[in-house]
């Protein structure tokens, strides 16, 4: 069923109605999770849902096959995400041809981002320039069969005046080649919206406009989304939610109250809007608390082949049997055994997880622009350059690396001297956290969680460092049973000397009346994945200066020799004992260098 007949008849109705976006995982397991939830949270009501389609359209394929699966399997109304990014017209028909073939009769058409690895955006050969095109495409050879949506950008409305009746003019032009309904992007301050949809009526665009809703998860997931997409935040939201930043329970559950007011405003103003579309990232209790706030949760009879709710993931497939003390508690046994992916400020993700992947589903990218990234970091010619740049993160000397789009937490600050010696060494540092050993949850440094708890840290550094200086490394490590390490290269070659294929838990919390909270692990699967990121970042970073030039190769082939190694030190007790190897190897490095000099390549020979 088309999108505009089911807004239609809401209207008719004076139903309020509501939506849900998706994107693809990056893991067999997290697809095979996602579709889980999206059958569980078919459970709230949602008119249909969308999916996206990554930057690139690497994970085009994907998309494809979770349209399919929505469609007929789990019988939900599906809207594909269309991109014209490395998209010839004949893969965009063949596209197309899958969605109307699985039974979808809706498309979110986009000209979409740059591929991964390129600055500016282009056409490739044989495919559109622009999003009318794509909208044009679709009519022409598929007539009326599809509902197209486009995106709307409520933040345009702060434009100055003649670049805001531009795109103004763009979107009307878009309308008139054949779109039926807009998605708007995500936005927090309800009064630029209702601002943009006032002028989108008054330039004559009549078609329904679905606002873009994105719930509250954590705090650093907030200021993080919003300043990659330059979102403006109203000082109310930050006032209400920054005193609670180190508990995530307490800024998700004050974030569904402000998004609750925002949506009840945009629901009472008279816009002719009575449908929200919320961007889940591809997580459930955020959602579901804000259509709870809304009084939006319908109730819903399912039938079931068990007396309980069956899930569908691979380790759960089979299971038939579960205690009877929770035959009234489906949903605190559900939620007491399901994967370690909601909660809180984790630096890994469980790859298990269904949200497991990039921030958006969209693509990695280095935040600031060119100007920026070079205002920030100079024109490194030299590792020491470089090194020194890492050193000031670490020491509050520099506001973000192409790894950490803000400035170092809190925590960084009880472990900078420790990371600053270590990068002048040459361990490259992205990642850290100190060891813990039972702090109270509300803790001004390394707290989290609900009230009266305890919190417990494994310290774990993650840095990338040239051939030599990680064999004096290893050679430490391995003569301390409390370390466990993995190392990667950029061609994807693991070396590891964990003899687990289990994650190991490296945060935990306990609190009253909770189970022992485990919310940051690291396992294989997700180093192999990030990996592919952490690459990817240090690679665009170089492609910000000219080709050809002495900072752009140097950090590309920084990129291309260096090895992406993460350390956990197993006992927490002893916050001083992982730094120990890397000293004494860093000591040993200097002084190979010292007696000779040649030891300063990219390959540290």
């Amino acid at each position: 069923m088309k999108i505009s007949q089911k807004i239609e008849q809401s209207l008719q109705e004076d139903k309020v109605w509501w939506s849900f976006e998706y994107f693809p995982p990056r893991t067999a397991q997290g697809l095979q999770n996602l579709l889980d939830r999206i059958e569980r949270m078919r459970a709230l009501g949602p008119e249909f849902i969308d999916i996206t389609w990554n930057a690139g359209g690497r994970t085009s394929d994907l998309t494809s096959e979770m349209v399919k699966t929505c469609q007929g399997l789990i019988g939900i109304e599906t809207c594909m995400h269309l991109t014209c990014t490395n998209m010839p017209k004949e893969k965009v028909d063949i596209a197309l041809r899958e969605a109307k073939q699985h039974g979808c009769r809706n498309v979110l058409a986009l000209r979409g981002d740059p591929p991964a690895g390129k600055e500016e955006w282009e056409a490739v050969e044989g495919g559109f320039m622009h999003g009318i095109d794509l909208v044009r495409h679709i009519r022409k050879h598929y007539g009326d069969y599809f509902d197209i949506a486009v995106a709307g950008f409520p933040q345009f409305q702060l434009l100055p005046p003649a670049e805001r009746d531009l795109e103004m003019k763009y979107l009307k032009e878009k309308i008139d080649a054949g779109v039926n309904f807009i998605f708007t992007q995500m936005f927090y301050d309800v009064e630029i919206f209702i601002d943009w949809v006032k002028a989108v009526r008054a330039a004559g665009i009549t078609i329904p406009i679905v606002p873009g809703i994105a719930p509250i998860q954590t705090w650093n997931g907030f200021m993080r989304a919003t300043s990659l997409a330059k979102t403006v935040i109203p000082q109310s939201f930050l006032d209400a939610l920054e005193p609670y930043k180190n508990d995530d329970e307490k800024v998700r559950a004050i974030g569904t109250k402000l998004v609750a007011d925002m949506c009840r405003r945009i629901l009472e103003e008279d816009l002719g809007i009575r449908g929200l579309h919320f961007y889940t990232m591809n997580l459930e209790k955020a959602t579901k608390m804000l259509l709870e706030e809304l009084n939006l949760v319908p109730r819903v009879e399912t039938i079931k082949p068990l007396p309980w709710r069956q899930s569908l993931t691979p380790s759960r497939r089979q299971e038939t049997i579960r205690p009877i003390f929770w035959a009234n508690r489906t949903k605190s046994y559900i939620s007491r055994t399901e994967n370690w992916d909601e909660y809180p400020n984790g630096r890994f993700g469980d790859s298990r997880s269904p949200a497991y992947g990039e921030l958006d589903g969209y693509g990695v990218w280095i935040k600031q622009t060119k100007e920026d990234a070079i205002k920030l970091w100079g024109h490194p010619t030299t590792l020491s350059d470089i090194a020194s740049l890492f050193s000031r993160f670490c020491t509050q000397g520099l506001s973000a690396l192409p790894w950490s789009d803000q400035a170092p937490s809190k925590e960084t600050s009880v472990i900078s001297a420790q990371l600053a010696r270590m990068n002048e060494m040459g361990f490259l540092t992205i990642n850290s956290q100190p060891a813990v050993n039972g702090v109270r949850s509300d803790d001004k440094i390394h707290g989290w969680g609900p009230s009266n708890g305890f919190v417990y840290q494994k310290a774990y550094l993650e840095f990338f460092v040239n051939p030599i200086l990680l064999g004096l490394l290893l050679k430490h490590i391995e003569r301390d049973s409390n370390i466990t390490y993995y190392v990667i290269n950029n061609r994807g070659d693991l070396k590891t000397n964990t003899h687990s294929d289990g994650p190991n838990a490296v945060t935990w919390g306990v609190f009253p009346g909770k189970e022992i909270v485990q919310p940051t692990i690291v396992e294989a699967i997700s180093f192999m994945a990030w990996k592919d990121e952490a690459y990817e970042l240090g690679q665009q970073w170089a492609q910000i200066y000219e080709e050809g030039s002495p900072s752009r190769k140097l950090i590309s082939e920084l990129m291309e020799t260096s090895s992406l190694v993460n350390v956990v030190h197993n006992d927490f007790q002893d916050p001083e004992a992982i730094f120990k190897p890397f000293f004494l190897a860093g000591e040993e490095y200097l002084a190979l260098k010292a007696a000779s000099p040649i030891v300063n390549g990219i390959n540290g020979h």
